[in-house]
Formats: structure tokens, sequence, C-alpha cells
């Protein structure tokens, strides 16, 4: 494999304890620290399932979809794991939207204690004296800050809705714990007897596009929420939010989805029945079967999937809240195994992005600065004003004539009087927005061309996205298209899919599209070794010296040592962006320590976008985490002159894992790797 350099002796690397602060400054400089040299390196390929630990059962797998705007969890007795059971209906809940899942909303005191999670904290918050209001921590769509901060640490803030900052590992270990006490009250419930958190294996989903830091922070706060521990880090699994979307997609059958495809007659109606009456047709269904929380999955591959073959591909378009994830897949028969054939994309395209042209809508009407203070001043009164924005977004559809009423809280009518010396209805008037209205009952009034040009450029980005995957030559010949993800509701969403990609492949959009993910993350803990190949989205590898090759190498990184000459910070690469990974397939190095009684040798991984690097000073190489191993407890009395530490990664699971052992003593070596608090 490409894996092969000059063997061990021409290779040596060097690494200091205290890490220089610039990603660019040469390691070399640090020469006196630890320096560590690599043995020959190798990259292996293991059985797949020779190193998937099974040696612990549970009893019950909870998935945790943990979503920007709502959340919920989902259970499975690994008993009968044909048996997916949706969580109990949260208290509260709104009117005119389902409510399987609850908002992912938190309340704190104004002392900064947990007070409320979900509608409850909405609700609470609201009837709050608005002076006592603004003491109150107020937290929502916080999920998205995983996404958008480059530089994500343990210490990294949210902002309230007060303008108070809090520690975002907190509200997200807060939140954790919530869904972890009412899963263990509801199991207990149902099973008649105590349920303790050692008999639940968790999963928790995330986007595939999330970074490694982002996916760490996950697991942390999970073990400061008390889901699973360090010690116990296999009871906690992350899953990708569209590969756990495709793993249910395989057990679908006809009358659990709606086709949007021109060719088919699918439940008796033809195409030309709008996709409108189907969509009406299967929302019945679900009003039906609503009472009921349990889903049966057929614990055969359904029939859509009895028309796949193998090597067929199909794209998954998991659209949610915050994020739009693209993945695509193909099959692997006979088991049905899954391999991912590009690595996956997307962007902040979910159905936030609709909110946010709202508000623009606002302060183009009323001005940025009454928004900006009104969100301040009057908290509660703007939630509530999105609030009644959110049940009108969902009304929103391609062939809607009349117009979308959104009621004004008083108070902003109230507010926007003081604020401005005029009315509500004059700054309308003056605004020349011609599609928003005001009608006398104290209601914006908005065209259903208005509410649509809210969604343009969320879902303009999306189609813009899936364009430029279907240029690519893996992604071709795609026989699928399955929408899932809450804002696939949007039937304004659905329409744009159908009119750019319904020639080119099938549509098909689950019944229950906002819990395809949840039902799809218990089947993934059930069997996690169902997705057998991904592919890495970054280059990794780290810094090394190798002999100084006249003509090839560039003369500033020549450095003489001991009359040898060596080339500093060459890029040894572990994974290239983009390189399909088995899922126990293993990378191994082998490094010694400078120094026989060296206890910590700590090593700095670099990444990069691109495929093709050759030194760790390239243009897009940042420094991105580090690898320590910790060689206490290994040495016994007699250290051997030389010790040699093999380190095996593997990086075709949901997150990159480490173990490294002593070979000389065959002890293992405690290994971390982090790439939050390097």
């Amino acid at each position: 494999p490409s894996y092969q350099r000059e063997g061990g002796s021409d290779t040596l690397s060097f690494l200091s304890e205290t890490a220089p602060t610039s990603a660019y400054s040469s390691p070399a400089r640090s020469l006196g620290d630890t320096g560590i040299t690599p043995l020959s390196p190798s990259h292996i390929v293991n059985d797949a399932d020779s190193n998937v630990s099974d040696q612990q059962t549970f009893l019950v797998v909870v998935a945790i979809d943990f979503g920007t705007t709502s959340s919920g969890y989902a259970y499975s007795f690994t008993k009968e794991p044909e048996c997916i059971h949706v969580m109990r209906r949260w208290e509260g809940g709104d009117p005119g939207v389902s409510n399987q899942k609850t908002p992912t909303t938190m309340l704190l005191t104004p002392e900064r204690k947990f007070h409320s999670f979900g509608y409850a904290a909405r609700d609470f918050y609201h009837d709050l004296d608005p002076n006592e209001a603004k003491q109150w921590l107020y937290l929502e769509k916080f999920k998205m800050k995983l996404h958008t901060t480059g530089d994500l640490t343990m210490d990294t803030d949210l902002t309230a809705a007060n303008g108070k900052k809090v520690k975002a590992l907190e509200i997200f270990a807060y939140a954790l714990q919530c869904f972890k006490e009412q899963a263990l009250k509801e199991l207990s419930d149902q099973a008649g007897s105590e349920f303790e958190n050692a008999d639940v294996r968790w999963v928790i989903t995330v986007p595939a596009i999330w970074k490694q830091p982002a996916k760490q922070f996950m697991r942390q706060a999970a073990y400061q929420a008390g889901l699973a521990s360090p010690e116990n880090s296999e009871q906690l699994i992350i899953a990708l939010e569209p590969e756990a979307a495709s793993i249910y997609c395989r057990k679908l059958r006809l009358h659990q989805m709606i086709e949007l495809s021109s060719k088919a007659v699918v439940n008796g109606y033809s195409a030309s029945d709008t996709v409108g009456a189907g969509f009406a047709q299967a929302k019945e269904h679900v009003r039906r079967n609503r009472q009921s929380r349990t889903f049966l999955v057929e614990n055969v591959i359904g029939e859509i999937w009895s028309e796949l073959e193998e090597g067929d591909k199909y794209v998954v378009v998991d659209s949610g809240g915050g994020t739009v994830d693209l993945t695509v897949h193909q099959i692997r028969l006979p088991e049905g195994h899954l391999k991912e054939l590009y690595k996956a994309t997307g962007g902040p395209y979910g159905s936030l992005g609709v909110d946010y042209e709202f508000e623009k809508l606002l302060c183009k009407i009323f001005g940025e600065d009454f928004i900006e203070q009104f969100k301040i001043k009057r908290p509660a009164a703007w939630v509530d004003l999105m609030i009644a924005f959110e049940s009108r977004k969902r009304a929103a559809a391609p062939d809607r004539t009349n117009p979308l009423n959104i009621t004004l809280p008083f108070s902003f009518i109230d507010y926007y009087k003081k604020f401005r010396g005029h009315s509500v209805e004059h700054a309308l008037r003056k605004s020349n927005v011609d599609f928003v209205k005001w009608s006398s009952q104290g209601m914006l009034r908005m065209s259903p061309d208005a509410m649509n040009a809210l969604f343009k450029p969320t879902i303009d980005s999306i189609i813009e996205h899936l364009r430029d995957l279907f240029q690519k030559p893996e992604v071709s010949t795609v026989k699928f298209l399955f929408l899932v993800g809450g804002f696939a509701e949007a039937p304004l969403l659905q329409q744009a899919v159908h009119t750019a990609f319904g020639d080119r492949c099938r549509i098909i959009i689950p019944q229950d599209v906002g819990l395809t993910i949840l039902k799809g993350a218990v089947l993934f803990g059930l069997d996690p070794a169902v997705i057998k190949v991904r592919r890495s989205p970054l280059t990794y590898g780290v810094g090394v010296l190798n002999r100084y090759v006249e003509g090839k190498h560039p003369p500033e990184k020549l450095l003489v040592k001991d009359g040898t000459r060596w080339c500093t910070d060459v890029f040894d690469k572990f994974i290239s962006a983009d390189q399909s990974v088995a899922l126990g397939e293993l990378v191994k190095r082998s490094y010694t320590p400078a120094k026989p009684s060296q206890l910590v040798i700590v090593i700095n991984i670099y990444s990069s976008e691109h495929d093709s690097v050759s030194f760790i000073t390239d243009p897009g190489v940042k420094k991105c985490g580090t690898l320590r191993l910790d060689l206490t407890g290994t040495g016994g009395t007699a250290v051997p002159a030389r010790r040699e530490i093999q380190t095996l990664m593997q990086f075709g699971d949901t997150e990159i894992k480490a173990t490294a052992v002593d070979i000389a003593t065959s002890k293992s070596v405690k290994v971390g790797i982090d790439f939050l608090n390097y």
C-alpha cells in the first residue's frame, strides 16, 4: 500500500512535549525535546468482525436524535429488535405541529441552575413577567454552534436569549441528562421494575458532515451526563444521521412511503393526482396510527430494496433544522451491507435558514435596530412570534393561494410604538414590502409568494449542493433519492427536489419522515457493523523526519544532526481524504521514545482537505489534534534500551479510535486521540 516509505532506520520524527503554538512552525526546532522514531509503517486490513467487541450485552438500545430545532428518543429491547418504540409525549405541545419530538429548548434559572427542557422550558419562560424573564437564561437552536465553531473546545460558550453566556458543554450535558432520565423512567414504568443505566446502550446521532471535534464534544457531554464513561466508552455509539436514515429506509414497504416520481402509480395514486393528495392520505394514515408509538420494522429487506441489485447506488438527503447532510451509499449483497461511496457533504442549509429570512424581512420592515432591541428587551415575546411563524411556515405549499396570517404579539405592537413613535401599520405602509400587509386583527398577512420567497435561498442552496453531487462520477448513476429529516416535510422542498431530479432517479419520502433518523439510529445500535465501508472526509497524518534527498527535498527543510542529513516536516500520511476505509481496517505505526525513561509521547496530528500532502507546512494543512501515548505502568523494572510502541488507528468507524501496545512487554499502552483539548 501507499504507506510504505524508507525503512525505520531512515525515518525519525521529533515532537516536542510543548508543541510550538503555530501550526506552521517546524517541529525540528525543538529537537532538544522528545524524539520518537517511527519504525516501519504499514496499513493492515483486519477482518472487520474480529475487533468489534461484543463482550457486553445490553437489554435495550436507546437512540437520541438531538436535533437543532427538535429532539426525541426511541428504543428497542434487544430481545425484540423488530419493535421500535418512540418516546412518550412530553408535556406541552403545539397546535398544528405533530409532537413526536420535543423542541430543543432549555431554561436555566437566574442562578444558572438547570430548570427545564423542551415544551416545559418554552412555556415556563413564556409565562414569566417580561422584566423577570430578562434574568433567566433561555437557549434554543444551540446545536448549530458545534457545526459553525471552527475552534471548538470544552470551553466554547453559547449565548442565551438575554445575551448572557454559558458553557456549551454544560448545556449539552443537561439536555442529554434530561433524555437519560426520561428514557430510564419510561423503561422502568414499562418493565415494572427499576431500569439501570448499565442495561442501556446509548446511541446519539450527529450530522455526517460534522468534524471530529464536534463528535468528540458530543461524547464528552454524554460522559458528563452519565450516559457512559471513558472506561466504558462502548456503551455509547455516535451514529451519523444520514447513515441511520439509510439503514431505516432499507426496511421500508410501499405503504410506508410516498414516492414523488412521474413514473409509477403508488398506493393507487397516479402522479397526476398531485403530490399533495398522496401526502394528505399519508398524513391521515399517520394520524390514525399516532396513538401507537411502536413501529414494527419488518425483519426483511423492504420492497424498494428488493428492486435494488448488488452495486446499486442511492443518495440520502437528510434535511433537518440546522444542516443538510448528503451521503451516497451502495448496496453490498447478500447481507445488504452498506458502503459509503463518496464522503459526506452538505452544509448549514436547514429549515433555520427560513427563520433567518423571516427575521431579515422583519428587519426590513421595522428596522434592524428595533428587532435587535426587541429580542433582548422582550425575549419571551420574540419566542412567541417565532412559534407563530413556525406553524405558518408548515402551512406553506407550492399550490397555496390564500395568504398566511402571523399574529404579532401585543408587546411587539406596543414596544414598536414606544420605540419609533408611530404604529406597526404605518411601518408596513412605509416599508413598501408589497406582499406583506397589515390586517386589522393585529396580524401580518403574507401572500403565499412572500412565504415562498423566505424558503427560496435555503432550498436553492440544497438543490445546488445536490447538483454538484450529481456531477461526481461516483454519483452519476444513482437509482433512488431518499428525502428524510424534519425539513423534508416541507412541500416546497419536496417539489424543488422533484423538479430538479425527478427525471434522474426515483425520489422517495418515508411517511414519518421526521422520525426516520431516530428509528434508523435504534437499528444501528442493534447492529453497528451494518455499514462496512466509509470514506475519510480529510487527509490525516503526522510530521516526521526523512533522510534528505538532494534535488527532491527543498533546501530550507535540511537539518544536519550528528553528521546525518535529515529533511524536516515531512507529512507521514495515515489516510487520504475521500479514501474508502473498511470497518476493521487499521493503520499501524510503531514509535520508539527518544529516552528510555520517557513516560509520555505526544504526537501532533495534522489534517488537510487535499489528498496529496508532502509537508506539514503545505497550505491548508492544520494541526487538528494529538495522539498521546502514556507509558507509565508498562515499564516494569528493566526497560529495554530501544522500546517499540505499536499504535493502531481505526478510521473506518464513525469516530477515529486508537490502541497501542508495548512490543517488548506485550502490555497495552494507554492511548488517547484528542481533537478538542490539544
